[in-house]
């Protein structure tokens, strides 16, 4: 094994940046369940990669007030702006396309967050096909929930790609992105290479799995967007300038970030393949009730067990083993279990020992699983005083398969089968599938259509809790409005209008309604006899 992986420096693919006639199968946006096409046998699954799609949405958005973090950014970022704004002066088509793009870009508006907005795009750009054309490769309800609310884009994204003249820019600056995969190409390698010495397993244990990095000058040099699309890893980084000396620290290069998200590429398998073990230890998720954590880790046991081993890896294998820097490494833990990642000082333990042994964690990984002892571990979490607060988690899930659960049941209520969509909603909360905010949402309709005011209430009061999609806050917000004002409580119905328009009031529609009850208070429409 070893002797296969002294390869890897040379296996590493990296994008060539070809024409859009002639781009390999790694540019091409994700389908659905495997999103692009496998690479050629003996290539690695393993890409650096750019990608005009990429570049044209982020571009795009740049014309239209994306201006996040633009002073640090390297300077590319700041010549394709000024070379698309030279193109739009000198065309009155241009300007109209430009026109049509913003208000668009600015009716989905996500979040006050510029960056939880450009995120949204980018989902949507790896479901896009490459120029000239964008449309998404799947349907819409296949999509990632954050993009499929903005599917439309690509086509407004292709008039403006052919009138602002987008191909010719990405043309003039192949260079530029050709000189940043270089500066990543040999510590994506290194970062590759030592992680899979440490866990005694080559990346292509697993078959037609793939891991890409894309980079793309159009975004703020602070954030990384990884994403985990089935059976594909893909992180997006946003190249920091150069420093004056020609290198880039490896702190500006988001090694770390990308470290982060290749240990989920590596890990998340296992999980899959020892599923009865991990549910075993599914009594831990009472202990993190009170904790700081992301609802996903609150509820899904595979999730929280991946995401404590990670942290541990991460924490065992940053800087050298002397004994100030595992004093450094103890507090490291400390923090994470505060987070409420409580698993994490057992994982560390488990991989000290693991270094020792010759078997990979392969085979180590069920040993893991079945030493747990969950009361022990249940007295120990019960013990920490969780922080009040946790940065979110870097890799972003999408299970196409879960969304279509709720796709089928808001299908079965649009058909008058209220009981049907009621089912499919509740086994999506019992099961933690999909976005639970939405299944609440779904039936809060579904009690309205039973006309059980209370019981819709209750369910919208909760889908608010729950979910962050604005969609299903707009919504819940303005159904609450109208509920209270059929109860008589103008007031209060007030309240709920003018929150619908702060969380969803960037769609048009939500918009409409919640202005509508603001005006006038809400009177059911009579049913003809």
């Amino acid at each position: 094994m070893f002797a296969a992986l002294l390869g890897l420096m040379a296996a590493l693919c990296v994008g060539q940046d070809q024409s859009p006639q002639n781009q390999p199968p790694q540019n091409q946006a994700p389908q659905t369940p495997a999103p692009q096409n496998q690479p050629p046998q003996n290539q690695s699954p393993i890409m650096l990669d750019s990608s005009e799609t990429i570049f044209s949405a982020l571009t795009a958005l740049n014309a239209c007030g994306y201006d996040q973090d633009l002073t640090i950014s390297d300077a590319t970022r700041s010549n394709v702006r000024a070379e698309v704004q030279k193109n739009l002066q000198e065309s009155a088509e241009a300007e109209a396309a430009r026109t049509t793009l913003c208000d668009f870009y600015q009716g989905h508006v996500a979040s006050k967050d510029a960056n939880r907005n450009l995120s949204q795009y980018i989902s949507l750009a790896l479901y896009l096909d490459g120029p000239p054309h964008f449309m998404p490769r799947v349907k819409v309800e296949e999509l990632p929930p954050d993009a499929a609310a903005i599917a439309a884009f690509g086509a407004v994204l292709e008039h403006f790609y052919e009138k602002a003249g987008l191909h010719s820019i990405w043309e003039r600056h192949r260079n530029d992105y050709a000189a940043a995969m270089r500066r990543y190409h040999e510590p994506l390698a290194k970062m590759v290479f030592d992680t899979e010495i440490y866990l005694k397993q080559p990346s292509s244990q697993y078959l037609g799995r793939r891991f890409t990095v894309y980079l793309d000058f159009m975004g703020s040099p602070n954030e990384t967007d990884a994403r985990n699309y089935g059976t594909d890893y893909y992180v997006v980084v946003f190249p920091a300038p150069n420093t004056p000396s020609g290198a880039a620290p490896k702190s500006a290069l988001k090694m770390d970030q990308i470290r982060h998200t290749f240990l989920h590429y590596e890990m998340d398998p296992l999980a899959e393949k020892h599923y009865s073990s991990i549910k075993r230890l599914e009594p831990l998720l009472q202990s993190v009730n009170r904790a700081p954590l992301e609802e996903s880790f609150k509820t899904n046991i595979s999730l929280l067990v991946t995401e404590c081993l990670v942290r541990a890896i991460e924490i065992r294998t940053t800087g050298s083993k002397q004994a100030a820097e595992e004093a450094m490494r103890t507090q490291a833990v400390d923090d994470a279990v505060k987070q409420g990642y409580i698993l994490t000082r057992y994982f560390y333990d488990a991989v000290v020992r693991f270094e020792k042994d010759p078997a990979g964690i392969r085979g180590a990984y069920g040993d893991f699983l079945d030493n747990v002892d969950v009361k022990k571990e249940e007295k120990a979490a019960g013990e920490v005083r969780f922080a009040s607060a946790t940065a979110p988690e870097l890799v972003r899930l999408s299970r196409p398969e879960e969304r279509r659960m709720l796709v089928t049941a808001e299908k079965r209520l649009a058909a008058g089968d209220p009981k049907g969509a009621q089912e499919l909603a509740q086994q999506a909360l019992d099961k933690k599938i999909g976005d639970q905010g939405r299944a609440l949402f779904i039936l809060a309709e579904v009690a309205v259509a039973n006309k059980n005011r209370d019981g819709a209430q209750d369910n919208f009061q909760k889908a608010i809790a729950a979910s962050k999609d604005p969609t299903v806050l707009g919504w819940s917000h303005v159904y609450l409005g109208r509920i209270l004002d059929m109860k008589e409580d103008r007031e209060a119905a007030l309240e709920e209008y003018r929150a619908a328009l702060n969380e969803g009031g960037g769609l048009p529609e939500i918009r409409a309604a919640a202005e509508r009850g603001l005006e006038r208070a809400y009177e059911p429409q009579a049913k003809p006899q």
